[in-house]
């Protein structure tokens, strides 16, 4: 069942953990996706995860990509019971082109085709730029914006730029206002809206459409988990932000369905914010922040 919310919308099913929901009421067709293959990177975990489900309770067969393979290989245990399709778990790191090329080779070997890629896989932590070593920044770039640019590159050359597909970015909404502690992630994220609308004006006479989604404070997931989880929801942070809660894993995942799928099939090249209007009202507190951060100097 959905979650009671006091005003509004009953919220969509959730859990804050790494695992399949218990229950689930369709908002779209089930068969929406029926007979589509979703190349998911940072499948195996956080929103990555419960794309994979949505997508997966809708028709489609998925690819679940990471460093982790034991944890993916988990995942795509609980998703395979739960939907009843195909979850192929492969290693890949998104800085390594080569490992990317070996992972969309064997998804068309095994499936003979890739319809949907989401670019989910990031890095992320609070730091102040001071305190921000230069590796721990290159990284997060490398990661979040070459990761981006190199998946979609090597499938769209390996089968989008003759058969057409969709892009889905996982973004965030940390540049709009330069967000304290975050010029890492916020930098490689504005970077990736940059490239969203690029890649849409390049690749839309080829078939391909590319579009983003930027979450804000979601639920269950380690970036939840980093600024206090819970307690900061319990200290009323979030009344600060016009719907007054955090978002869920789900409604993120719905978002990205309505992208991938043919509900959206005029849209290309846009950013679809889904924090609750958080970014709009929620204080950059300097103080609050850093009072958060850890002093150390962060390395990866």
């Amino acid at each position: 069942m959905a979650e009671p919310q006091g005003k509004g919308e009953l919220l969509p099913e959730d859990v804050g953990t790494d695992d399949c929901l218990i229950s689930y009421t369709h908002i779209y067709s089930p068969d929406l996706l029926t007979g589509q293959v979703a190349f998911i990177t940072g499948g195996g975990s956080g929103i990555g995860f419960r794309i994979a489900e949505i997508f997966m309770r809708h028709g489609c067969d998925t690819v679940i990509a990471s460093r982790n393979l034991d944890k993916l290989k988990e995942a795509a245990k609980k998703l395979s019971a739960v939907s009843g399709r195909r979850c192929l778990p492969l290693c890949l790191d998104v800085r390594q082109p080569e490992s990317i090329t070996a992972a969309v080779d064997e998804t068309l070997k095994e499936f003979g085709h890739i319809d949907i890629l989401i670019n989910n896989a990031a890095g992320n932590f609070l730091c102040p730029a001071t305190s921000l070593s230069f590796n721990a920044f290159r990284t997060v770039m490398e990661i979040d914006t070459m990761g981006t640019f190199n998946t979609s590159k090597v499938v769209y050359e390996k089968w989008f730029q003759n058969h057409g597909g969709n892009i889905v970015n996982i973004s965030a909404t940390l540049g709009y206002r330069g967000q304290a502690l975050q010029v890492h992630a916020g930098s490689a994220k504005a970077a990736n809206d940059a490239m969203t609308k690029h890649l849409a004006v390049e690749w839309g006479p080829s078939g391909v459409r590319v579009n983003t989604v930027a979450p804000g404070p979601v639920s269950g997931t380690e970036g939840f988990r980093r600024l206090g989880g819970p307690k900061v929801e319990v200290s009323g942070v979030f009344q600060s932000i016009p719907m007054q809660r955090a978002g869920n894993k789900t409604e993120m995942a719905h978002c990205v369905l309505f992208l991938a799928s043919r509900a959206s099939s005029y849209v290309t090249g846009a950013i679809l914010v889904s924090d609750g209007g958080a970014w709009l009202t929620s204080a950059n507190d300097v103080s609050m922040l850093l009072g958060i951060a850890s002093s150390k100097t962060a390395k990866l």
